[in-house]
Parts: structure tokens; C-alpha cells; sequence
């Protein structure tokens, strides 16, 4: 860390954390999606991302499968 060790408090203290202890845990409840910039102007929360999508699966129904995944993993 050498020069980098300046920038961060006294209390914040994480020479007994665990690397990846909830990795699989948060993996397990969660789906990150990347907005593009337009997209994220006009839904900025996961609420309104919720709404829309929502209400186009009551209008079109579901999307076909897709047949790769685009975060492999």
C-alpha cells in the first residue's frame, strides 16, 4: 500500500477482515444492471426501473430466453 496508506482513518480498521466473506450470499440476492447514460437520466432508482419494466411485461409479455448469458458466471 506503501503512499496509499494515508488517505484512510485510524477507525476504519480491517486488518481481521475476511476477502469475499458474502461474495456468494450477495450473488445469490442480487442482479446489477448497467444503465446506459441516457437511461440512467431518466430512471434513477431501482424502483422506477422495476415500474417500467413491469409494465412492459404486462403489455408484451415475457422476452424469449436468451441463448447466452451476458454475465457468464
Amino acid at each position: 500500500m506503501g503512499s496509499e496508506q494515508g488517505w484512510m482513518r485510524a477507525e476504519y480498521d480491517f486488518s481481521n477482515g475476511v476477502r469475499g466473506k458474502y461474495y456468494q450470499r450477495y450473488r445469490q440476492g442480487t442482479n446489477l444492471v448497467l444503465l446506459e447514460p441516457d437511461l440512467a437520466k431518466v430512471f434513477r432508482d431501482s424502483e422506477t426501473v422495476n415500474i417500467a419494466l413491469r409494465q412492459f411485461l404486462a403489455e408484451h409479455g415475457e422476452p424469449p430466453q436468451s441463448s447466452s448469458k451476458s454475465n457468464p458466471g
